[in-house]
């Protein structure tokens, strides 16, 4: 094997892009960003930058999501990284690879810009993979390879809420059948039967843990209170509708 030669490879850096994903009025949304500074200055983006020299990677996803957005890693939040994106041309200034983190958390509030980002907001996936958040004379895709990177993130979520309990992380500490309806309704994109969801969940082993209150929140007759249970993985599984 040949001596290590530093200069026979070329500098690179290495960032965070978050794909921060909750369910508001019944839709799956993301978090955007408004970029401040070229490259793609004016595009919407994933929040996200540069990993500093004395910071490890989950530092680096909280502080941009701070820095970016005003929002901090709550209590409850799950938070898992989604994968490593490396192509040669993914960011015009350097070679640069990103590593992707996925967030889920319910009743997010309002994002702020700050940092470099000039504009946040939350808007429904399927905006955003679709247009890219077009508006008059916009780009109708996001900034880099966003596009992919949020892609890949909603699939994650889809595929990860059919085997484990993963969809109570949209709920908050206390929430009915009906609310976790509609979080898979929200995140999936589907309608779903009543009926057989409340049958399925509540008979799955460890999913759901009645708490012995009930609310009104949702209007009507007084509905069970749960919480998530101790379960990681369900069996059976909540297999996605086809569609």
């Amino acid at each position: 094997m040949s001596p290590y030669d530093p200069s026979a490879f070329p500098p690179f850096a290495v960032t965070v892009d978050l794909v921060v994903l909750t369910v508001r009025q019944h839709a799956l949304c993301a978090l955007a960003v408004r970029r401040g500074e070229p490259p793609f200055q004016g595009r919407w983006a994933l929040p996200g930058g540069f990993v500093r020299s004395d910071e490890d990677l989950s530092q680096a996803a909280a502080r941009e999501l701070a820095e970016e957005t005003g929002l901090r890693a709550q209590n409850g939040a799950h938070l898992e990284q989604l994968a490593t994106y490396g192509d040669p041309q993914r960011d015009p200034r350097m070679r640069v690879v990103s590593v992707a983190h996925l967030v889920l958390a319910p009743d997010l509030p309002a994002p702020t810009a700050g940092g470099d980002a000039r504009g946040a907001r939350w808007a429904p996936v399927e905006t955003l993979l679709g247009e890219g958040g077009k508006e008059p004379g916009e780009s109708a895709s996001l900034a880099f390879d966003h596009d992919r990177i949020l892609a890949d993130g909603v699939e994650r979520a889809r595929s990860k809420i059919e085997y484990s309990s993963l969809a109570t992380a949209f709920c908050p500490p206390e929430f009915t059948v009906g609310e976790l309806r509609r979080v898979y309704e929200a995140v999936w994109g589907v309608a779903l039967d009543p009926r057989n969801f409340h049958r399925k969940v509540t008979g799955t082993v460890g999913f759901l843990v009645p708490t012995g209150g009930t609310t009104t929140r949702q209007g009507g007759r007084p509905a069970q209170l749960f919480r998530a249970g101790g379960a990681t993985l369900l069996n059976p599984p909540m297999l996605r509708p086809e569609v």
